[in-house]
């Protein structure tokens, strides 16, 4: 190979292995190289075993020698957030109560990932418990930024070529923020197409998987690999759901009809995202239609917070008696406060949620996408804030298809992305809008 195997992405890796230019051995030495290189000041890895990731990628090299049948992903890394169980590697939920901890089975996740060849790299780092307390990872592009939040260290370790694909979790803006701070690509399918069984619950009605790779078909690669109906999961659908890498390959057959909703919030932007949105909608013209929603729209950030707080308290009601003395400062307040929302409070925001789908189901029958900030600005420096996720709330609460691009550069260079959000269950279409908008930008820029 006339590069080294780790600046590989997954599409171009299982290319390179299929004509037997490049190996799975390789390809995941290349890669602990890379992370031997580069983690220590990155800290994206809460568990790496060498000669564990080096079997896997010898037996996946054994059976293609062997004219065995091969998966989707077969002989390619994948990292794992530190709240998706393992069987053969501690899940520690970035947390000292959970040091340690072992399985005893693979979440739903990881099954497929094995049934689809993948190497099981490793663990990311996890902010604690998956939520808001910054985890010890550092942005990947500046070690003196935050990678974001929760998801940091799949987001650093894809961001920082350790790895060409990781999956990470979203509960509010836990992968698009992360993915927007380190410059990959971060893809939230609809609320129900990838399992969550076997991954720690903070929030029923509103923990989601996604993904983060280095381009639009690797997203779209890694969510077909872990997508089907799992009984065990209550929101899981048990229906045929889009085909990812269908959308990601094709053209849109006409140019796709945008939103761009002036928020209350907006004013959070940056001087320069804020600049870099404006160009992107002078460049989409007619394509991009600019609207003040009813205040009912941003109003639905409280509704989140309500459910998320509420059912995050109760679902580790008993992890957080037992101890409250490891439970950090930052997140103490978060859980008093969600034991203090009466079941009326509660059960009245899940009442709002289901009008919420029900607005944007009807919404998206005039518009193809909605164009939005993935993120505020920036990668926030490191140790304050892991980021404001309020641009990621409102399609989460609502289990939307996000995608983000990394389009835009920041005022110190850091990288900014692009987000898009489709209908529910059109995960391909939007997928589809993203690769007209990637291309659409690009052509203009090299007309100018």
């Amino acid at each position: 190979m006339k590069i080294e195997p780790y600046n590989l992405s997954a599409t171009d890796a299982l290319a390179a292995m299929a004509a037997g230019l490049l190996t799975s051995v390789q390809l995941v030495k290349s890669c602990l190289d890379r992370i031997a290189e580069t983690d220590g000041e990155i800290r994206a890895w809460a568990h790496l075993d060498v000669d564990m990731a080096l079997a896997q990628a010898a037996e996946a090299d054994r059976r293609r020698k062997a004219g065995y049948a091969l998966g989707s992903l077969h002989g390619v890394p994948v990292g794992l957030k530190d709240i998706i169980d393992t069987s053969n590697m501690p899940t520690q939920r970035g947390t000292p109560i959970f040091a340690d901890r072992r399985p005893d089975a693979d979440a739903r996740v990881v099954e497929l990932l094995r049934a689809a060849g993948a190497v099981i790299l490793g663990k990311t780092v996890t902010t604690e418990l998956a939520f808001m307390n910054p985890s010890e990872t550092r942005n990947p592009h500046n070690h003196e930024h935050s990678p974001g939040g929760s998801s940091s260290g799949s987001a650093a370790a894809v961001g920082a070529l350790q790895v060409p694909l990781a999956v990470g979790t979203q509960t509010n803006g836990s992968v698009i923020r992360p993915a927007s701070f380190c410059g990959t690509f971060g893809f939230k399918p609809t609320r129900g197409v990838v399992s969550r069984e076997g991954v720690l619950q903070t929030s029923i009605s509103l923990d989601q998987l996604g993904c983060f790779a280095r381009s639009l078909p690797d997203v779209a690669l890694l969510t077909d690999a872990i997508s089907g109906y799992d009984q065990r999961d209550p929101a899981s659908l048990s229906w045929p759901t889009p085909h990812m890498a269908a959308g990601a390959a094709q053209d849109a057959p006409v140019p796709p009809d945008l939103v761009w909703f002036d928020l209350p919030f907006n004013d959070r932007l940056s001087d320069a995202a804020r600049e870099g949105f404006d160009t992107v909608i002078d460049v989409l013209g007619e394509r991009v239609l600019r609207m003040t929603p009813a205040d009912t729209l941003s109003n639905l950030v409280a509704v989140q917070a309500r459910i998320h707080e509420y059912e995050f308290s109760k679902h580790l009601g008993d992890t957080f008696d037992g101890h409250w003395d490891q439970i950090s400062d930052t997140l103490k307040p978060i859980i008093t406060r969600g034991l203090q929302i009466s079941k009326t409070e509660y059960e009245d925001a899940l009442a709002v949620k289901v009008s919420a789908e029900q607005f944007f189901a009807d919404f998206f029958l005039e518009f193809d996408a909605i164009l939005a900030p993935a993120a505020a600005g920036e990668a926030p420096m490191f140790g304050g804030s892991t980021g404001d996720p309020i641009f990621c709330t409102l399609w989460t609460l609502a289990g939307l298809p996000c995608v983000t691009l990394p389009l835009l550069v920041g005022e110190t260079g850091l990288p900014i992305g692009v987000q898009l959000i489709g209908a529910a269950e059109k995960d391909d279409r939007l997928l589809r809008t993203a690769r007209w908008l990637q291309d659409t930008l690009a052509t203009t820029a090299a007309e100018h």
